[in-house]
């Protein structure tokens, strides 16, 4: 049986310091990891459905055929993790700001670590996201120029809600359209939201793509008892019928 609570690593980075715990759930007896950044809790493997939603949501608005993926934040590998279950995905790219995180997955230590990392179609990347996806080289430094048929984004708490003050930028106009340039025609662009659907950056999304969608994704919440909700915003280039701002539920399973 593991340790009631154990701090798993804890580093000082550029962003503040940084811990990975894992703690034993009471009621289920199951181990349940944590991050940290400073005193803010960023992830918990508790809360999953949202991350999961992310890549299903996002995948589910593309045509069949083989794909290729960009992910913004590793974090402990959930979004990843079912990006790859998904059979038409034949390369993912990871873009993840803190080496650190990175090393959790390699060494094992993070529970999704070693499959992601010695999937052949995955390849983590320490990098800026928000830098390089509003440079021209992208999101990929070994392939400049690359493009992706969807891009999955879960870094900040929400487009408001931003880690840095930088990040901002991405979730304007301009910013998305930089980012829309990464993308294949027809690609998505989906992003994980902790905040409920916003009506401001919905019309954002509408100025920039022809085609978005704001998705409640609700699921159980057994540390305040009912349930919890996260947004997962899907935006598209594509003819047909514009269903803009549209709020759909979908609820985990």
């Amino acid at each position: 049986m593991s340790l009631r609570f154990e701090e798993v690593d804890w580093r000082p980075t550029p962003l503040g310091e940084i811990s990975l715990r894992r703690r034993r759930h009471l009621s289920s007896g199951e181990d349940v990891y944590e991050v940290k950044l400073g005193d803010e809790f960023l992830m918990s493997s508790l809360f999953t459905a949202g991350e999961i939603a992310l890549a299903k949501l996002g995948l589910a608005q593309l045509a069949q055929g083989e794909l290729d993926v960009a992910v913004g934040g590793l974090g402990l590998g959930y979004t990843a993790r079912a990006a790859l279950d998904d059979p038409r995905v034949r390369s993912l790219v990871v873009v993840e700001a803190l080496g650190e995180v990175i090393e959790w997955h390699k060494r094992g230590l993070v529970p999704l670590g070693d499959g992601l990392a010695s999937d052949p179609r995955c390849r983590l990347t320490h990098g800026d996201f928000f830098a390089l996806a509003d440079a021209p080289r992208g999101l990929d430094p070994q392939e400049p120029g690359r493009r992706f048929h969807a891009i999955l984004l879960d870094i900040d708490h929400s487009p408001r809600h931003v880690l840095q003050p930088r990040h901002a930028a991405l979730y304007e106009p301009a910013g998305l359209r930089g980012l829309a340039d990464h993308l294949y025609p027809d690609g998505v662009f989906a992003l994980w939201s902790n905040d409920p659907p916003d009506e401001q950056f919905t019309s954002v999304l509408a100025e920039v793509f022809a085609d978005s969608e704001a998705h409640v994704v609700e699921f159980d919440n057994p540390l305040q008892g009912g349930t919890a909700t996260n947004t997962v915003y899907v935006a598209r280039e594509k003819e047909g019928e514009n269903r803009r701002g549209l709020v759909q539920d979908f609820r985990s399973r």
